[in-house]
């Protein structure tokens, strides 16, 4: 890592492109402090993947970490949409939010298909490709090639190239860097750490770019992939986006000071630092809900026969913690007179609690529980 050379910068007429160096190579680690950091944050990961084991039902959860992990990392990009407005249907959202709003949908579902995908597919150009392909399906960026990589040169910052603050290498090495990429992920006769790999992975693709668009809601979603696909993590509960977010100015100064001063070192110390901190996070979060659903529990009880019906729809919301009337006599095969009791109680319980503040078409959010993932 001391030898580390980021790439080059290469005249293409009126502005310079950034030529990376090759990743699928011998790396040496020597560094105690990153190896001390390294030390605690597979210790971190080993008892989030540990404590996830023990929680009931872990799938109901994940769906509200992948939600907040879509509104976090398409904030970095500059929607404005928050979790609370995510989870309401389309029609719902203010016309002029919902370009952003269909972004994190898009996000929702190209994790999932991701994940999916890697039941059947390897962590490579193709998963990649097609999870691209999802993420802008009928968004704005929907005509940038969709699901192919870039054919021609794009920039990072400023209104023209001229100005830009980077400029990743030109289309026609992309196949090549990619490849690369791919070589290094599967590259298991040289040794290198797990997260450190994942942590260059994730640099290396930044700094190509190979998309028009959407290059950084994919290169920060390939680190969950990653996880799960090498066994680190068996199931997709640790999602970085949140911490660059709170740190956006350390993200991007950190990617560049590797490409502009070869400071690798800092990169991957600020990774670690963001995998310890969202682990131990994610650990606490999980703690909440074992408490939240304790509290619950006993207060759902109290309803007699009624609170098995009840236990369907707090079942419903610990996926998606709002509902009306209408869904409540579904999930719980309720009369509409029944189904509104059934709310008013929760109400009164202090579960649900009505958002929209209308007589009509009434939303209820589970607000405490939306809470543990702010």
């Amino acid at each position: 890592m001391k030898n580390f050379q980021s790439g080059d910068y290469v005249q293409q007429g009126h502005y310079k492109s950034f030529q990376p160096s090759l990743i699928d190579r011998v790396w040496s680690l020597d560094n105690m402090e990153l190896i001390q950091l390294l030390g605690r944050a597979d210790r971190e990961l080993g008892r989030l993947d540990m404590y996830s084991d023990y929680i009931p039902n872990i799938d109901l959860f994940i769906s509200m970490h992948v939600l907040k992990e879509a509104t976090q990392s398409s904030k970095i990009e500059g929607t404005q949409t928050n979790m609370a407005e995510a989870l309401l249907n389309r029609e719902d959202v203010a016309p002029e939010n919902r370009d952003d709003w269909e972004e994190v949908q898009n996000y929702v579902a190209a994790m999932k298909e991701a994940i999916a995908n890697l039941e059947k597919l390897p962590f490579s150009s193709r998963l990649i490709r097609e999870t691209h392909s999802t993420l802008l399906q009928g968004v704005r960026g929907k005509n940038k090639q969709s699901g192919e990589f870039r054919q021609s040169q794009n920039w990072i910052g400023g209104a023209t190239i001229d100005d830009a603050i980077f400029v990743p290498p030109t289309h026609n090495s992309i196949g090549d860097l990619m490849s690369d990429i791919e070589r290094f992920v599967h590259n298991d006769t040289q040794y290198f750490p797990e997260l450190l790999k994942i942590s260059l992975v994730h640099y290396q693709f930044e700094t190509i770019h190979p998309f028009l668009d959407g290059n950084g809601r994919v290169g920060r979603l390939l680190i969950t992939l990653y996880l799960v696909d090498r066994g680190i993590l068996k199931q997709p509960v640790l999602y970085l986006s949140d911490f660059f977010e709170r740190n956006r100015t350390n993200y991007y100064d950190n990617l560049m000071r590797a490409r502009e001063k070869n400071d690798l070192l800092q990169w991957f110390k600020f990774f670690l630092v963001g995998i310890i901190e969202t682990a131990s996070n994610s650990v606490a979060t999980f703690d909440n809900i074992l408490k939240l659903q304790k509290q619950v529990e006993s207060q759902i009880q109290t309803l007699g026969s009624r609170s098995i019906k009840a236990q369907k729809v707090i079942h419903y919301l610990y996926q998606r913690p709002i509902i009306d009337a209408a869904k409540v006599g579904a999930v719980a095969e309720l009369s509409p007179a029944s189904a509104y009791k059934l709310i008013a109680d929760l109400v009164q319980f202090g579960i649900l609690e009505e958002i929209t503040g209308s007589k009509r078409g009434k939303q209820y959010m589970f607000m405490a529980y939306l809470h543990l993932f702010n």
